[in-house]
């Protein structure tokens, strides 16, 4: 299993990749993807059982749906770093025929992508199908999906919220990305939601609360405890509180890099907050 070092340093080399990529073609979503960079790097350096031996019927695999799809460029860097597909693609971000769109999409047959999910609230419903699916076929590996907190503001999650609990889908373990912030200001301005913690437990759900997800051993612990709780005959949701545009100093504690590239000055000053260690594409 890799070091906490190791961790933070793979973590490092995704922050490179995204302020590059989104900054290459002046498009993209960099403020949530810098925010959930610890997350998923956990979950596929740590946490989650899988073969890069790609498969969309993923048997016997953990599997990952991502349901806020414009954090691509998080997700794609990750990815190509966790050996699914060169790394050397990134560079093709968002580009013409490329297969690295601005949201993932499964037609461009991506190695780790198994849902396209450029519209927002879909992802666990989806997610839900998948651990359902597991149950029928004895697969006892876990489903995880990732949300981000101002997509809960659209109904069908909230259908799919009450379904799993009421068909006790167990194996799934859905995190919020809680950033408190989407493209048009704080959630709280936008849609106020209240006490996310009370709606999913009065949904019938086991809540788990990360307060420090953008810190690898606390991210790594909690989720820990997430699956700990699999297998109870309730779904899991894990609030995971991160800070949008974590580690590029000037694109924290605002919503105005939710989807805004950075300029050639200000790659050059996020690049320097963020040395390479694994060795840029």
């Amino acid at each position: 299993m890799p070091t906490t070092q190791q961790l933070q340093e793979f973590t490092q080399q995704v922050r490179r990749d995204i302020v590059r990529m989104v900054h290459a073609v002046n498009s993209g979503h960099p403020g949530g993807s810098l925010g959930c960079a610890e997350f998923l790097t956990c979950l596929y350096q740590e946490i989650m059982e899988y073969s890069t031996d790609f498969s969309m019927d993923g048997k016997n695999e953990d599997l990952f749906f991502l349901s806020n799809g414009h954090i691509s460029p998080v997700y794609y860097s990750v990815l190509a770093r966790s050996e699914f597909f060169p790394v050397a693609e990134l560079d093709t971000f968002r580009k013409l025929d490329s297969r690295l769109q601005g949201h993932p999409t499964t037609h461009e047959h991506l190695p780790g992508i198994r849902i396209a999910s450029g519209s927002l609230g879909q992802g666990m419903s989806v997610a839900i199908g998948a651990a359902q699916a597991k149950k029928l076929n004895g697969d006892n590996k876990t489903v995880y999906s990732l949300h981000g907190d101002g997509e809960l503001q659209e109904g069908q999650i909230w259908e799919a919220v009450m379904y799993a609990a009421a068909k006790k889908v167990d194996n799934l373990i859905s995190t919020v990305d809680v950033n408190e912030k989407q493209i048009d200001g704080s959630t709280d301005e936008v849609l106020a939601m209240g006490s996310l913690k009370a709606k999913f437990e009065a949904f019938g759900w086991d809540v788990v609360e990360i307060t420090e997800g953008n810190n690898i051993e606390v991210v790594l612990k909690g989720m820990a405890e997430a699956k700990s709780r699999t297998g109870n005959g309730k779904p899991v949701c894990v609030l995971l509180c991160t800070e949008m545009g974590n580690g590029v100093d000037f694109m924290m504690h605002t919503h105005a890099w939710h989807g805004k590239a950075p300029n050639d000055e200000q790659l050059e000053e996020a690049l320097a907050q963020n040395p390479e260690t694994l060795g840029d594409y």
